[in-house]
């Protein structure tokens, strides 16, 4: 997310934060850029207006002239206002309510409203220690119900049954009756998506809210869908008295002006981003490591977050060892490095969140495909055991056999094990005090990537 709006600016940017002196002049031709950046990006003209004239007038003013380095004072001006525009920081949801705490689910039909129902279950079970009931009162989409049913069963969370000849409403209110019962903490209610034009559809979900009272009103919104999402958010935000918004499909979209937008549209915060198909794939919203994230410094803060609740720690720390104390690593060692990669958004996923990575060319980019990674897993699969602990065994005939079974070709498999070759002669390093050594090494490199690690394609 935001690669575009994160390229533009860094270039608008870049201009000024070497100066030793701003004036008028290069401050207003920076911001022309920095307001052209932001429209190309679609966000919403208001929004742009406000914020360029935010950061002007204090960029014009004392603090930045007397600074030594007003360049980088000018740069720190662009984050905030970039973190006020998308709120003042993360707002958790409220859950603080006699049991069960409501959750009432709006949106566009196709915004991932189902989906997003499914992580919160999921989040709300893991991270919060919740025992939560999910329950669909879209009676227009039998498919809709049974798609929930199976996410239910997925999350490992309870669901309450429906079906299309009951009314939203009877629906809701049994759900929460249950809950209640059973001495569940919070109840997830999934609504027929609408559009902001369907006024029986907009008056049947105003009726339901007012039925069940929810603590939690959240607004599902595609933020591929730009400027429309700040628009649609607007209308259902004067329908319902909205608590949040969960912006979906972020991991698509390369502009970000629906984040840089909603909060001033609607006055209600972004609480979480769905950032990819996974059921996990939902993080809490931070508009400070979001904003840092536009300006290519990273998102160190939420890949630590990944790092502490995705890697399997015991297995890396039984690597770890392995590794520190005879040099070893084996192909099942790489696999499972892959994988867990793969769980916390895949190398390009990963590499967004470190600083600097978005000045990266797009030659890198493509070697850093995540379509790559899963190409090697299944090479690596289609090894016997006793090939992935002893590679060397792997020649002519093994290697037609490997490629054929993971539908791949032979300069595939060899492109791997040239791969783990360098891979294991890095891990060799790390024996003993050998990792201080490796730093060195890479440091001597100008941070560039060990020969052959991306070999071209």
């Amino acid at each position: 997310m935001f690669e575009n709006l994160s390229e533009r600016l860094s270039q608008s940017l870049k201009s000024i934060t070497g100066r030793g002196r701003l004036t008028e002049d290069n401050i207003k031709d920076t911001l022309r850029e920095v307001r052209m950046a932001l429209l190309e990006a679609d966000v919403a003209l208001p929004v742009v207006r406000e914020f360029v004239s935010r950061v002007k007038e204090q960029a014009l003013g004392e603090e930045v002239n007397k600074s030594l380095t007003p360049g980088q004072v000018f740069l720190k001006i662009v984050q905030k206002e970039l973190e006020h525009a998308m709120g003042e920081g993360n707002v958790p949801l409220n859950l603080a309510a006699q049991p069960p705490a409501v959750i009432l689910m709006a949106g566009l039909q196709g915004a991932g409203k189902t989906t997003s129902v499914g992580k919160l279950a999921r989040y709300l079970r893991e991270k919060q220690k919740k025992k939560v009931l999910v329950v669909s009162a879209d009676v227009y989409r039998p498919a809709a119900i049974k798609q929930l049913e199976t996410l239910a069963n997925e999350v490992e969370v309870e669901f309450f049954p429906s079906n299309t000849d009951q009314k939203p409403v009877a629906i809701a209110q049994a759900a929460i009756a249950h809950a209640r019962k059973k001495f569940l903490d919070v109840v997830l209610v999934d609504t027929a998506g609408r559009t902001a034009i369907d006024e029986a559809m907009m008056a049947e979900i105003q009726a339901l809210h007012e039925a069940i009272n929810p603590v939690e009103t959240l607004f599902v919104v595609d933020a591929m869908t730009g400027q429309d999402a700040a628009n649609t958010a607007k209308a259902f935000s004067e329908a319902l008295p909205l608590t949040g918004v969960i912006l979906t499909k972020t991991d698509g979209d390369a502009r970000g002006g629906a984040a840089l937008s909603i909060r001033h549209i609607t006055g209600q915060p972004i609480k979480f981003l769905g950032i990819g198909e996974k059921n996990t794939a939902l993080e809490p919203f931070h508009p400070d490591r979001v904003a840092s994230r536009i300006l290519g410094m990273g998102d160190v803060m939420s890949l630590i977050d990944e790092l502490e609740s995705k890697v399997d720690k015991a297995k890396a720390e039984k690597v770890a060892k392995k590794v520190m104390k005879d040099g070893k690593f084996s192909l099942e060692d790489f696999r499972d490095q892959l994988a867990q990669m793969r769980d916390m958004g895949g190398m390009m996923g990963l590499m967004d969140k470190l600083p600097g990575m978005g000045q990266m060319s797009a030659q890198m980019k493509g070697q850093l495909d995540d379509k790559l990674t899963v190409r090697m897993e299944a090479i690596i699969n289609s090894m016997t055991r006793k090939e992935r602990e002893h590679p060397d065994l792997i020649k002519g005939s093994r290697k037609r056999r490997i490629a054929a079974g993971s539908g791949t070709q032979v300069q595939d498999v060899n492109k791997m094990l040239k791969q783990f070759m360098q891979m294991q002669k890095m891990m060799k390093k790390m024996k003993g005090g050998g990792m201080a050594k490796m730093m060195r090494g890479l440091g001597g490199m100008g941070g560039k990537m060990p020969p052959g690690m991306f070999p071209k394609r």
